[in-house]
């Protein structure tokens, strides 16, 4: 998983921890030093805040006392909830190997004191790419006690220096204040987040959407995904905010189980098969529970079997652990994040996703065929003046995630706050073939929020065919880098187009340069030659050598192909044909075939022709009609 790990900032690890033990020196990094500076990045540090090393808060450091627990943390003194939510679900479902490298050659040996040397490095993964950041032990205290996040126990610090390695990614410390959770998580999975608008999406009175939802985090959870689930604070004086029910607004809760829970004693719970849709969360205070329903000491458990509590591990301690009905949780919280750790191996015996992952930029320029920052669909004149990705779907329907996130920026005492842009992307479906970039609106299949955060999400699932993606800045003229990931079943061919029309090259003048550009758009069909199941049939554009197939529509004579191609055309007096084909198990059955000129001066677009045979001369009408849309023009790029 890590074997390309880029040294952060050019500080290697071994070659730094070789030198310090050369110079029997403890390492004191120069990149974030023990200053204000890597505190805050404006304002000033209360009084009394000294930088220590381990050995001078207690006796005997470990990174680790008794493993690692998501009962280990506490807060500390800084409102960066999202940290413990992060820390707390990982050791469920990730291994600390994947955050924390060779941890036993990091871990403090009691009997090779010389061998410590004051340095470890910690792994994120980030913008693309996992990149190794080294820090010294070096910590923030006021009295001798941590100010950020800390463990239950004393002499235990992992939870400590992971959150400081985190800080120097993030500039300093008050970066990470009111951290985006949903960023927290892919940074340290390499996953992909997927926010969800809990109360825009109706979910507390909609069940068969709640039913849906259930089932997916189910899904994600099964497979070591990382769920979070928090309360929106509205205003400042809400934050932390403890409601009537025991929860606290402003707070990232980690999911820490998803599960279907049998009601009922004996054999009666197993013929009766009554299941409840049940969710353990973990307040990242360690305290401070839920009171309702399904709390550690009300009545409902009473329905549950012992060893079903058994198997779920409930407790009645006020550990900040409990458990809540989904139904419940879509009530009462305001958002939830899935964060799905993506599975690209093919060893694997779950879901294998193929990915495709591509770097882009807007940029500005004055020229508009170069202009690349053209801002999102509202403004229509400049919206084509983005990037623009193309991938296909190759099942008959599949699901697509989708990822667009900028270039992280740092908060630093120089530069200040770091503002991501606001962005988000649309998805177009557009012809078979397309190979040059859009230049018109087609149908949008789906599009994603626009927010200034650092990542925007799409889960939508869709038929085959092709597909345009185009990220945008939400106001033309910004410029920033951004990485696209998209993940499929089949491998989607994503790339992105670069090209206007079709290039000029020395053997235009003797070949033909396209004189014309025409998208034909098969809607569908009509009174087909029938059989007593229906026609099986598809469809075939024919121009100039090049061709389209639609997918086959099975046991209907008025099938819809809603399949478009495009066609530069070298040779505009010759016409464009389109075939209606049946699908037999020995030969394909011709069913009939329209020709089309496609002239640039038809103001008609919508055609419904009768179908004809292929005799040249004295073609005959077939059975059927056919709907065909037609946009042609001279300029290339019209379309």
């Amino acid at each position: 998983m890590f074997s390309c790990v880029k040294p952060y900032e050019e500080q290697n690890y071994s070659a730094l921890k070789r030198a310090c033990r050369r110079r029997k020196v403890l390492f004191e990094d120069p990149n974030f030093p023990a200053t204000d500076d890597s505190l805050y990045y404006k304002g000033t540090p209360g009084p009394g805040v000294r930088w220590k090393r381990p050995k001078d808060i207690c006796q005997d450091p470990r990174l680790f006392v008794d493993g690692i627990s998501s009962h280990d943390l506490h807060q500390g003194q800084v409102g960066n909830c999202w940290k413990p939510d992060v820390t707390s679900v990982c050791p469920h479902h990730v291994s600390p190997l994947q955050v924390i490298p060779d941890w036993k050659e990091q871990e403090w040996d009691p009997e090779k004191p010389d061998a410590y040397a004051g340095i470890f490095h910690f792994h994120f993964w980030r913008f693309g790419e996992w990149v190794d950041v080294v820090i010294d032990d070096r910590l923030p205290t006021v009295n001798n006690q941590l100010i950020y996040c800390h463990s239950n126990s004393p002499n235990e610090f992992w939870c400590a220096l992971v959150e400081k390695a985190y800080a120097k990614l993030a500039g300093c410390y008050q970066a990470l204040d009111g951290g985006n959770t949903a960023d927290a998580l892919v940074d340290f999975t390499g996953g992909v987040s997927e926010p969800i608008d809990l109360t825009e999406g109706d979910f507390a009175n909609d069940e068969a959407k709640r039913n849906a939802l259930f089932e997916r985090m189910l899904k994600v959870h099964s497979r070591g995904g990382l769920i979070s689930a928090s309360i929106k604070a509205v205003t400042a004086a809400d934050m932390e905010v403890r409601l009537a029910c025991g929860l606290v607004k402003g707070h990232a809760y980690a999911i820490t189980d998803v599960r279907k829970v049998r009601l009922g004693h004996g054999l009666l719970a197993f013929f009766k098969s009554e299941k409840l849709d049940m969710i353990r969360l973990r307040n990242p205070w360690g305290e401070r529970e839920w009171n309702g329903p399904w709390s550690d000491t009300s009545e409902e458990w009473r329905k549950v079997s012992k060893s079903e509590r058994e198997k779920m591990g409930v407790t009645v301690q006020d550990d900040g652990e409990f458990w809540m009905t989904f139904q419940d949780v879509c009530q009462y919280f305001t958002d939830i994040i899935k964060c799905r750790l993506l599975n690209t191996s093919y060893l694997s015996i779950h879901k294998t996703w193929e990915e495709a992952r591509l770097r882009g930029a807007w940029t500005r320029h004055e020229d508009p065929w170069q202009n690349r920052s053209g801002g999102c669909i509202n403004h229509k004149d400049t919206f084509f003046q983005n990037p623009q990705y193309i991938f296909d779907v190759k099942k008959a329907e599949d699901e697509v995630l989708i990822s667009i996130q900028q270039r992280p920026k740092q908060s630093t005492r120089r530069d200040g706050k770091g503002e991501n842009l606001a962005i988000g992307f649309d998805i177009y479906k557009v012809e078979e073939n397309r190979q040059y970039r859009m230049h018109s609106l087609q149908h949008r299949a789906a599009s994603s929020i626009y927010i200034n955060s650092r990542s925007v999400f799409l889960r939508t699932d869709q038929r085959a065919g092709r597909y345009v993606i185009i990220p945008t800045t939400f106001e033309p003229g910004h410029t920033g880098e951004f990485l696209l990931r998209v993940f499929t079943d089949v491998p989607s061919n994503c790339r992105e187009l670069c090209l206007d029309e079709p290039p000029r090259s020395c053997w235009s003048s003797l070949c033909g340069y396209p004189q014309l550009v025409t998208q034909v758009h098969v809607l569908g069909a009509a009174g087909l030659k029938d059989s007593p199941t229906g026609a099986n049939s598809y469809v075939i554009i024919k121009c100039e050598g090049h061709k389209v197939h639609s997918a086959m529509q099975k046991g209907t004579s008025t099938p819809e192909y809603d399949v478009k191609g495009i066609f530069y055309r070298k040779k505009p007096g010759q016409p464009i044909t389109v075939q209606i084909w049946n699908h037999r198990v020995l030969k394909d059955e011709f069913l009939g075939q329209v020709q089309l000129k496609a002239d640039p001066d038809d103001l008609q677009a919508l055609h419904t022709l009768h179908l004809r045979d292929r005799d040249s001369r004295q073609p005959s009408d077939l059975p059927g009609t056919i709907a065909v849309r037609i946009l042609s023009s001279a300029t290339l790029t019209a379309v």
